[in-house]
Protein backbone atom coordinates (compact mmCIF):
# COMPACT_ATOMS: atom_id res chain seq x y z
CA UNK A 1 0.00 0.00 0.00
CA UNK A 2 1.20 3.63 -0.70
CA UNK A 3 0.07 6.57 1.09
CA UNK A 4 -0.15 9.75 -1.14
CA UNK A 5 -0.37 13.62 -0.22
CA UNK A 6 0.12 14.86 -3.40
CA UNK A 7 -2.95 15.51 -5.92
CA UNK A 8 -1.28 14.59 -8.78
CA UNK A 9 0.01 11.37 -8.05
CA UNK A 10 -3.62 9.94 -6.66
CA UNK A 11 -4.60 11.43 -10.34
CA UNK A 12 -1.51 9.87 -12.12
CA UNK A 13 -1.74 6.02 -9.99
CA UNK A 14 -6.13 6.02 -10.77
CA UNK A 15 -5.37 6.61 -14.48
CA UNK A 16 -2.41 4.33 -14.60
CA UNK A 17 -5.38 1.64 -13.34
CA UNK A 18 -7.73 1.93 -15.40
CA UNK A 19 -5.45 2.12 -18.70
CA UNK A 20 -4.23 -1.68 -17.16
CA UNK A 21 -8.08 -2.48 -17.71
CA UNK A 22 -8.81 -2.22 -13.65
CA UNK A 23 -11.78 -1.14 -11.91
CA UNK A 24 -11.25 1.79 -9.42
CA UNK A 25 -13.05 2.36 -5.96
CA UNK A 26 -13.03 5.44 -3.94
CA UNK A 27 -13.99 5.53 -0.19
CA UNK A 28 -13.57 9.51 1.10
CA UNK A 29 -13.09 9.72 4.58
CA UNK A 30 -11.83 12.26 7.49
CA UNK A 31 -9.76 9.65 9.20
CA UNK A 32 -10.44 8.27 12.58
CA UNK A 33 -11.58 5.12 10.88
CA UNK A 34 -13.58 2.55 12.63
CA UNK A 35 -15.66 -0.80 11.48
CA UNK A 36 -18.09 1.15 9.81
CA UNK A 37 -15.38 2.51 7.22
CA UNK A 38 -13.70 -0.95 6.72
CA UNK A 39 -17.16 -2.39 5.70
CA UNK A 40 -17.14 0.77 3.09
CA UNK A 41 -13.91 -0.68 1.50
CA UNK A 42 -15.36 -4.22 1.57
CA UNK A 43 -18.09 -3.01 -0.11
CA UNK A 44 -16.28 -1.00 -2.92
CA UNK A 45 -14.27 -4.40 -3.39
CA UNK A 46 -17.80 -6.15 -3.67
CA UNK A 47 -18.96 -3.62 -6.15
CA UNK A 48 -15.79 -4.64 -8.90
CA UNK A 49 -13.19 -2.46 -7.61
CA UNK A 50 -10.03 -3.66 -8.47
CA UNK A 51 -8.49 -1.16 -6.91
CA UNK A 52 -9.32 0.68 -3.85
CA UNK A 53 -7.98 4.40 -2.75
CA UNK A 54 -8.97 5.40 1.00
CA UNK A 55 -8.95 9.13 1.47
CA UNK A 56 -8.24 11.03 4.78
CA UNK A 57 -8.59 14.36 4.35
CA UNK A 58 -10.16 16.73 7.69
CA UNK A 59 -11.62 19.06 5.66
CA UNK A 60 -11.96 22.57 7.13
CA UNK A 61 -14.24 23.82 4.63
CA UNK A 62 -17.24 21.90 5.98
CA UNK A 63 -16.37 22.82 9.70
CA UNK A 64 -18.65 26.01 11.30
CA UNK A 65 -16.58 28.68 13.28
CA UNK A 66 -17.76 26.98 16.67
CA UNK A 67 -17.60 23.12 15.54
CA UNK A 68 -14.91 20.64 16.51
CA UNK A 69 -12.55 21.28 13.12
CA UNK A 70 -9.03 21.69 16.07
CA UNK A 71 -9.80 18.78 18.02
CA UNK A 72 -11.19 16.42 15.04
CA UNK A 73 -9.29 12.97 15.77
CA UNK A 74 -6.27 12.78 13.40
CA UNK A 75 -4.78 9.52 13.67
CA UNK A 76 -3.69 8.77 10.34
CA UNK A 77 -1.15 5.80 10.84
CA UNK A 78 -3.66 3.94 13.00
CA UNK A 79 -5.85 4.44 10.06
CA UNK A 80 -3.26 3.78 7.63
CA UNK A 81 -2.43 0.65 9.14
CA UNK A 82 -6.09 -0.55 9.22
CA UNK A 83 -6.39 0.01 5.11
CA UNK A 84 -3.08 -1.76 4.37
CA UNK A 85 -5.15 -4.83 7.07
CA UNK A 86 -7.61 -4.60 4.58
CA UNK A 87 -6.13 -4.60 1.00
CA UNK A 88 -6.43 -1.11 0.19
CA UNK A 89 -4.18 0.06 -2.27
CA UNK A 90 -3.52 3.92 -1.94
CA UNK A 91 -4.35 6.02 0.70
CA UNK A 92 -4.75 9.80 0.07
CA UNK A 93 -3.84 11.89 2.75
CA UNK A 94 -3.22 15.43 1.88
CA UNK A 95 -2.46 18.40 4.12
CA UNK A 96 -4.48 21.19 3.69
CA UNK A 97 -2.02 23.42 0.89
CA UNK A 98 -2.42 20.86 -1.21
CA UNK A 99 -6.28 20.91 -1.34
CA UNK A 100 -6.70 24.95 -1.33
CA UNK A 101 -3.59 26.55 -2.26
CA UNK A 102 -3.21 29.90 -2.06
CA UNK A 103 -5.99 32.03 -3.97
CA UNK A 104 -8.05 28.96 -3.74
CA UNK A 105 -11.50 30.58 -4.97
CA UNK A 106 -13.78 28.18 -5.93
CA UNK A 107 -17.07 26.19 -4.62
CA UNK A 108 -19.23 23.79 -5.63
CA UNK A 109 -23.15 24.00 -4.13
CA UNK A 110 -26.27 21.86 -4.51
CA UNK A 111 -29.17 23.69 -3.59
CA UNK A 112 -32.86 22.28 -2.40
CA UNK A 113 -31.79 18.99 -0.25
CA UNK A 114 -29.11 21.53 1.36
CA UNK A 115 -31.80 23.79 2.89
CA UNK A 116 -33.44 21.08 5.51
CA UNK A 117 -32.31 19.34 8.41
CA UNK A 118 -28.58 19.87 8.61
CA UNK A 119 -28.34 22.89 6.61
CA UNK A 120 -30.80 24.60 9.08
CA UNK A 121 -27.96 24.47 11.74
CA UNK A 122 -24.47 24.05 10.22
CA UNK A 123 -25.07 26.94 7.48
CA UNK A 124 -22.73 26.33 5.08
CA UNK A 125 -21.51 22.91 5.71
CA UNK A 126 -22.23 21.24 2.84
CA UNK A 127 -20.62 23.76 0.54
CA UNK A 128 -17.60 22.41 2.13
CA UNK A 129 -18.64 18.84 1.40
CA UNK A 130 -19.42 18.63 -2.30
CA UNK A 131 -16.38 21.09 -2.49
CA UNK A 132 -14.22 18.74 -1.54
CA UNK A 133 -15.78 15.40 -3.02
CA UNK A 134 -15.92 17.42 -6.34
CA UNK A 135 -11.88 17.55 -6.00
CA UNK A 136 -11.81 14.19 -5.30
CA UNK A 137 -13.67 13.05 -7.54
CA UNK A 138 -11.82 15.31 -10.47
CA UNK A 139 -8.78 13.48 -9.35
CA UNK A 140 -9.83 10.02 -9.18
CA UNK A 141 -11.70 10.39 -12.12
CA UNK A 142 -14.12 6.92 -13.49
CA UNK A 143 -14.51 5.35 -10.27
CA UNK A 144 -17.26 3.34 -7.77
CA UNK A 145 -17.43 5.36 -4.67
CA UNK A 146 -19.07 3.88 -1.65
CA UNK A 147 -20.44 6.18 1.25
CA UNK A 148 -22.55 5.30 4.90
CA UNK A 149 -25.74 6.62 5.07
CA UNK A 150 -25.24 7.22 8.59
CA UNK A 151 -24.80 10.74 7.29
CA UNK A 152 -27.94 10.25 5.42
CA UNK A 153 -28.28 13.91 4.10
CA UNK A 154 -24.73 13.84 2.52
CA UNK A 155 -25.31 10.71 0.66
CA UNK A 156 -28.74 12.54 -1.06
CA UNK A 157 -26.65 16.26 -1.62
CA UNK A 158 -23.29 14.24 -3.04
CA UNK A 159 -25.67 11.57 -5.32
CA UNK A 160 -27.34 14.54 -6.47
CA UNK A 161 -24.13 16.47 -7.25
CA UNK A 162 -23.06 13.23 -9.47
CA UNK A 163 -25.95 13.05 -11.18
CA UNK A 164 -26.57 16.62 -12.01
CA UNK A 165 -22.47 17.45 -13.07
CA UNK A 166 -22.57 14.05 -14.94
CA UNK A 167 -19.55 12.87 -12.69
CA UNK A 168 -18.35 9.70 -14.06
CA UNK A 169 -18.77 8.23 -10.85
CA UNK A 170 -20.81 4.92 -9.84
CA UNK A 171 -22.70 5.72 -6.11
CA UNK A 172 -23.28 3.47 -3.59
CA UNK A 173 -24.68 4.30 0.01
CA UNK A 174 -24.31 1.46 2.37
CA UNK A 175 -26.60 1.23 5.27
CA UNK A 176 -25.23 2.24 8.78
CA UNK A 177 -23.03 0.18 10.80
CA UNK A 178 -23.81 -0.04 14.37
CA UNK A 179 -22.30 -1.27 18.05
CA UNK A 180 -23.50 -3.85 19.37
CA UNK A 181 -26.24 -2.42 21.19
CA UNK A 182 -27.62 -0.19 18.23
CA UNK A 183 -25.52 2.60 18.47
CA UNK A 184 -24.31 4.13 15.34
CA UNK A 185 -20.61 4.19 14.33
CA UNK A 186 -19.17 7.63 14.27
CA UNK A 187 -15.64 8.31 15.01
CA UNK A 188 -17.22 11.08 17.18
CA UNK A 189 -18.31 8.28 19.62
CA UNK A 190 -14.84 8.76 20.90
CA UNK A 191 -15.35 12.42 22.51
CA UNK A 192 -18.11 10.68 25.36
CA UNK A 193 -17.73 9.72 28.27
CA UNK A 194 -18.93 6.54 29.87
CA UNK A 195 -21.59 7.83 31.30
CA UNK A 196 -23.10 9.86 28.06
CA UNK A 197 -22.21 6.85 26.23
CA UNK A 198 -24.91 5.27 27.76
CA UNK A 199 -27.43 8.14 27.59
CA UNK A 200 -26.68 8.02 23.72
CA UNK A 201 -28.30 5.01 23.70
CA UNK A 202 -31.48 7.22 23.78
CA UNK A 203 -31.60 7.24 20.80
CA UNK A 204 -31.21 3.82 19.69
CA UNK A 205 -34.37 3.42 21.71
CA UNK A 206 -36.49 6.21 19.98
CA UNK A 207 -36.07 5.10 16.45
CA UNK A 208 -36.43 1.36 17.51
CA UNK A 209 -39.89 2.58 18.77
CA UNK A 210 -40.73 4.13 15.82
CA UNK A 211 -39.98 1.54 13.21
CA UNK A 212 -42.18 -0.61 15.69
CA UNK A 213 -44.78 1.56 15.04
CA UNK A 214 -44.59 2.15 12.01
CA UNK A 215 -44.41 -1.93 11.56
CA UNK A 216 -47.78 -2.03 12.90
CA UNK A 217 -49.22 0.58 10.89
CA UNK A 218 -48.24 4.26 11.90
CA UNK A 219 -48.23 6.61 9.03
CA UNK A 220 -48.42 10.35 10.79
CA UNK A 221 -44.88 12.06 10.65
CA UNK A 222 -45.73 13.79 13.91
CA UNK A 223 -46.59 10.56 15.95
CA UNK A 224 -43.02 9.18 14.69
CA UNK A 225 -41.01 11.49 15.74
CA UNK A 226 -42.88 12.15 18.74
CA UNK A 227 -41.51 8.50 19.54
CA UNK A 228 -38.21 9.57 19.10
CA UNK A 229 -37.86 12.94 20.56
CA UNK A 230 -39.75 11.64 24.06
CA UNK A 231 -36.37 9.78 24.86
CA UNK A 232 -33.69 11.28 23.04
CA UNK A 233 -35.29 14.87 24.95
CA UNK A 234 -35.00 12.98 28.30
CA UNK A 235 -31.52 11.83 27.45
CA UNK A 236 -29.70 14.88 25.76
CA UNK A 237 -29.05 18.21 26.91
CA UNK A 238 -30.11 19.41 23.51
CA UNK A 239 -32.15 18.84 20.70
CA UNK A 240 -31.60 19.99 16.63
CA UNK A 241 -33.92 18.08 15.06
CA UNK A 242 -35.79 15.05 14.75
CA UNK A 243 -37.87 14.62 11.56
CA UNK A 244 -39.46 12.45 9.13
CA UNK A 245 -38.81 13.39 5.71
CA UNK A 246 -39.02 12.16 1.94
CA UNK A 247 -35.88 9.85 1.39
CA UNK A 248 -34.78 11.20 -1.61
CA UNK A 249 -35.65 14.95 -1.71
CA UNK A 250 -35.84 15.35 2.10
CA UNK A 251 -38.90 17.59 2.32
CA UNK A 252 -41.48 17.85 4.81
CA UNK A 253 -44.09 15.17 4.11
CA UNK A 254 -47.69 15.29 6.11
CA UNK A 255 -48.21 11.35 5.82
CA UNK A 256 -45.90 8.49 4.92
CA UNK A 257 -46.84 7.31 1.65
CA UNK A 258 -43.37 5.91 -0.16
CA UNK A 259 -39.70 6.17 1.24
CA UNK A 260 -38.91 8.20 3.64
CA UNK A 261 -36.21 9.03 6.58
CA UNK A 262 -36.08 9.49 10.54
CA UNK A 263 -33.47 11.73 11.47
CA UNK A 264 -32.49 13.07 14.43
CA UNK A 265 -29.09 14.97 15.90
CA UNK A 266 -29.33 16.22 19.54
CA UNK A 267 -26.00 17.23 21.73
CA UNK A 268 -24.40 15.22 24.73
CA UNK A 269 -22.50 17.90 26.37
CA UNK A 270 -19.67 19.26 23.23
CA UNK A 271 -20.25 16.04 21.02
CA UNK A 272 -23.23 16.37 18.61
CA UNK A 273 -24.46 12.92 17.43
CA UNK A 274 -26.75 12.30 14.38
CA UNK A 275 -28.79 9.08 13.36
CA UNK A 276 -31.16 8.03 11.03
CA UNK A 277 -33.18 5.28 9.78
CA UNK A 278 -35.33 4.31 6.21
CA UNK A 279 -38.57 3.53 7.01
CA UNK A 280 -39.41 0.34 6.03
CA UNK A 281 -35.80 -0.76 5.09
CA UNK A 282 -33.41 0.02 7.83
CA UNK A 283 -33.17 -1.83 11.41
CA UNK A 284 -30.94 -0.30 14.34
Amino acid sequence: MEVLHEPARLRAVCDQARRAGERVGVVPTMGALHAGHLALIDEARRRGAQRVVVTIFVNPLQFGPNEDYSRYPRTLPDDAAACEARGVDWVFAPDREAMYPAGFASQVRVSGVTEVLEGVFRPGHFDGVTTVVAKLFGLVGDAVAVFGRKDYQQWCVLRRMVRDLDLPIEMHGMPTVREVDGLALSSRNRYLSPEERVRALAIVRGLRAAIASFDAGERDPRVLESMVRAPVEAAFDRIDYVAVADADSLAPIERVEGRAVLAVAAHLGRTRLIDNVVLGEDRP
